[in-house]
């Protein structure tokens, strides 16, 4: 698929941290985005570069967390043949590779004191040395720097160099958590529906359904735009009826036969194993019986109990139809989203 490399959104947290990435731009001096996982910070990244005086030249991007600690500093600023086990060739480093334009250094906090030490030396007199050499390489390079970690508190840990934190933070751009820009998420969810419906090859698109579009609104998302966009494409894929999409479902993973881990044997109270439970009771008055028989004492978790047994058993006896199991148990498709909302049977998105 296409990669999206668009910034997308109207709520006025977000256009105020895109304003404040846009003027950023002009300026040579260092950058750090910050923002939870799923908030755009490269694609904010490329918009600094975009509008920089550096456009037309390269924009480097490394994930400082995709790399082993031994292999870092190699890659930031290369290194010589035999500089270690390995090493058979010259390597230009990231530094070199963006001379001219833009590096990008993705989960910065990831770095260790060494690399640094190391990079706070390239930042601040724009000289790196390869691993294996002795020879100082002049560089121009800008930095621009993301992290979904708290930075001050990795100094106080000593976990980070203060100094490199302060040459690093010239400006420091926050992006807002999809939850904080609640606005933005039917324009989202929209454009994202748009782009899987013209993959999928639908004449037209027909938007989301308000039953669809109340279940997007309600989610905490806490993987951000990443999980939206995840969640709508997955819906478009999987809708099959006309009309617009109405039905989301926020956990793939939801499944009443999904694992959730092995319980331990029982054992009587002198710690041997305890006989064999009777076979299963069926749904009807034995399961009535069965949940009064066991779990919390109290009317209400009982019937609770009961109420959920038999919603799990109506959905796999229709096969997960929703509307199927709706009118056999003699409800609404609204009354039944609710009672499966309420017992965790659906993601309460």
């Amino acid at each position: 698929m296409e990669r999206t490399t668009q910034v997308i959104g109207q709520s006025g947290v977000f256009l105020d941290a895109l304003e404040r990435a846009s003027r950023a731009a002009a300026l040579d001096r260092p950058v750090l985005v910050i923002g939870e996982r799923g908030t755009g910070k490269e694609l904010v990244a490329e918009r600094l570069h975009r509008l920089s005086p550096r456009w037309d030249q390269p924009l480097v991007v490394m994930n400082c967390a995709a790399l082993p600690e031994t292999l870092i500093e190699a890659e930031l600023f290369g290194h010589e043949a035999g500089a270690f086990t390995g090493a058979t060739k010259v390597r230009a480093g990231r530094f070199e590779e963006a001379d001219g334009g833009t590096l990008f250094l993705d989960e910065l906090g990831t770095l260790s004191m060494a690399a640094q030490d190391r990079l706070l030396r390239a930042v601040e007199y724009g000289e790196i040395t390869r691993i294996g050499s002795s020879r100082p390489i002049r560089v121009d390079v800008r930095i621009v720097a993301a992290t979904n970690e708290h930075l001050p508190d990795k100094v106080d840990a000593h976990e980070f160099r203060a100094d490199l934190l302060d040459r690093l933070s010239f400006e420091v751009v926050t992006l807002p958590p999809l939850r904080a820009r609640s606005g933005d998420i039917p324009v989202l969810a929209d454009h994202f529906g748009r782009r899987m419906a013209a993959e999928l090859g639908w004449t037209r698109w027909p938007g989301f359904g308000p039953q669809a579009l109340d279940q997007l609104l309600e989610h905490k998302w806490p993987g951000n735009v990443r999980e939206l966009r995840n969640v709508v494409e997955r819906a478009v894929y999987r809708w099959e009826q006309e009309g617009p999409v109405d039905r989301i479902e926020i956990d793939p993973f939801q499944s009443p036969y999904r694992p959730r881990g092995q319980a331990p044997a029982p054992t009587t109270s002198n710690g041997a194993a305890a006989p064999p439970a009777g076979p299963a009771p069926q749904a009807g008055e034995d399961t009535v019986v069965a949940a009064c028989d066991a779990g919390p004492s109290d009317f209400k978790s009982r019937v609770a109990r009961f109420e959920r047994e038999l919603l799990a058993k109506a959905l796999a006896e229709h096969r997960f139809n929703q509307r199927a199991t709706a009118e056999a148990l003699g409800l609404t498709y609204d009354q039944l989203r609710h009672a499966l909302r309420r017992h965790d049977l659906i993601a309460a998105g």
